[in-house]
């Protein structure tokens, strides 16, 4: 939320200028306007992410003024500031969306926790929309890649995979280094944002730097701050880049290694992400499938499957799919979000993010459960009406319990054939085995709970790299509700203030 503006919007100079003491008091930086007229054209600067407006203005209705915001500035939250005797104003612009109210005159404290909260809920909203973006141009990513101009040959795909790992991830660099032929070091084999010739750059020992231990590893790896991981060198960055964030994808086909996708200098500044690291991986993949097939070659064209890899939690994943499979992930996340925003009801946010799972995956029960009690419990799931899942489940235990314990995926078509599997934990209340998709949920490395399903035996069982996209997203799903309850706490804690201080 840093740098969010908070636009006071009330044609009374005396709640103009409390208000505005107040946010003073807290810190947060606000716009004023008295009109809404005023208020319309100062909404549109992007810093602005909620909006106390008063339903009483001189020109217009308020009602009308939050409307109009709502179809300009979607992600805004609007806090509603009236009378008492203005009740009917007051829920009608509650049932249009506005996510608090608050009466005249203004109680400091209850003012600070509507702000905050409304605030909150616009980086949660802005985190969905910016997902749903980033999908869809990882979509418009796939296709260029895969029609990129046979005539350009391999230079064409690493110059669009370079481009389009920076594009993706909103990076000032990136580079695409690939093994050389000895298969002891990365070259640098396409750069962007770069000035150097690719030629004139290091090559990287394998598990040296970054780049090496993404590849020796065999998995993504992002770093939040270079200079503070113990993995990497205090001076790995150096002065070649602004920041000391990186994102490394590998580039591998089954069993073989062919290089990394790297990226660097994070536009807005900050680290990367977890999400980005599965934008990553999703590109990665896809560059080296380009990368070992011919340019005349596309998905659609594959017909057979290299053989299934293992994944670190023990979970099978095959390294080539289907043209059906290729869209898979991205839609899927898509889908999500999608039901995610679309949910009114808070409360209702997890079945709805599940519900497109369990289609994507023709798979029941899909369902969710956090942290609680030394154990997981169901916070909810999709059953489809014909079979549930377990109402508890314990630590330590199972499969599940290795996700839940370590963070690490598990999809697997067979889970019985794994010597860590267990009947009582890792089936649903039926007891029926069958294949598993099963991971983390999490919130800035930490896990707060696990995802998993169960679905239709078959030859195209979801590949851990679907577990990792939906791990993402349903992440972020409860982030969303977790921060609800949060607000509904403080709504309560402000009541009680209100009450002590009425008495």
């Amino acid at each position: 939320m840093a740098g969010a503006h908070v636009l006071v919007v009330d044609d009374e100079r005396f709640f103009r200028e409390a208000i505005s003491e107040v946010l003073d008091g807290a810190d947060v930086p606000h716009l004023i306007a008295d009109s809404g007229s005023e208020a319309l054209i100062l909404a549109e600067d992007p810093r602005v992410g909620a909006v106390i407006l008063d339903i009483q203005l001189p020109d217009m209705n308020g009602i009308e003024v939050f409307s109009r915001l709502r179809r300009v500035r979607p992600d805004v939250r609007v806090i509603i500031l009236s009378a008492h005797a203005e009740q009917e104003y007051v829920l009608e612009a509650l049932r249009l969306g506005a996510c608090d109210y608050l009466a005249k005159p203004i109680h400091e404290e209850e003012l600070c926790l509507a702000v905050r909260r409304a605030l909150e809920q616009h980086e949660l909203e802005r985190g969905f929309l910016r997902a749903r973006e980033r999908l869809r141009a990882l979509e418009v990513t796939l296709g260029q890649l895969w029609e990129q101009d046979p005539e350009s040959g391999d230079t064409g795909v690493r110059e669009t995979a370079a481009r389009a790992a920076a594009e993706l991830l909103a990076a000032s660099k990136s580079s695409l280094m690939l093994l050389d032929d000895a298969e002891s070091e990365l070259r640098v084999a396409a750069v962007h944002g770069r000035e150097i010739p690719v030629e004139e750059m290091d090559p990287v020992p394998i598990g040296s730097g970054v780049a090496g231990v993404a590849l020796e590893r065999g998995e993504p790896v992002f770093v939040e701050d270079v200079t503070t991981d113990g993995r990497f060198r205090a001076n790995e960055a150096g002065d070649r880049y602004a920041t000391d964030s990186f994102a490394v994808a590998p580039l591998t086909v089954g069993e073989r290694s062919l290089g990394v996708l790297c990226v660097a200098d994070r536009a807005e500044g900050g680290a990367f992400e977890e999400e980005d690291a599965v934008m990553l991986r999703i590109l990665a993949d896809q560059v080296a499938r380009r990368l070992t097939h011919g340019a005349q070659s596309a998905p659609a064209e594959e017909s057979e499957a290299a053989p299934a890899e293992t994944v670190e939690s023990g979970a099978s994943d095959e390294s080539e799919e289907s043209d059906e499979r290729d869209g898979l992930d991205s839609e899927l996340a898509r889908a999500v979000c999608d039901a995610v925003t679309a949910e009114v009801e808070p409360l209702r946010i997890l079945t709805a993010a599940l519900r497109p799972v369990a289609t994507a995956l023709r798979a029941v029960p899909v369902s969710l459960y956090l942290l609680s009690d030394g154990g997981l419990t169901r916070e909810t799931e999709w059953d489809g009406g014909v079979r549930s899942d377990r109402v508890k489940l314990p630590l330590g235990q199972g499969l599940t319990g290795v996700v839940a314990e370590t963070g690490q995926l598990v999809a697997t078509d067979d889970p019985a054939a794994d010597p860590r599997f267990d009947a009582t934990v890792d089936t649903p209340e039926d007891g029926q085995a069958g294949p598993l998709l099963c991971g983390a949920v999490q919130f800035r490395g930490k896990t707060l709970g696990i995802f998993r399903a169960f679905p239709e035996a078959g030859d195209d069982a979801p590949s851990a790299r679907t577990g990792e996209v939906l791990s993402a997203a349903l992440s972020a799903a409860v982030r969303n509700v977790l921060l609800y309850r949060s607000l509904i706490e403080s709504i309560e804690e402000v009541a009680k203030v209100r009450r002590e201080s009425d008495r």
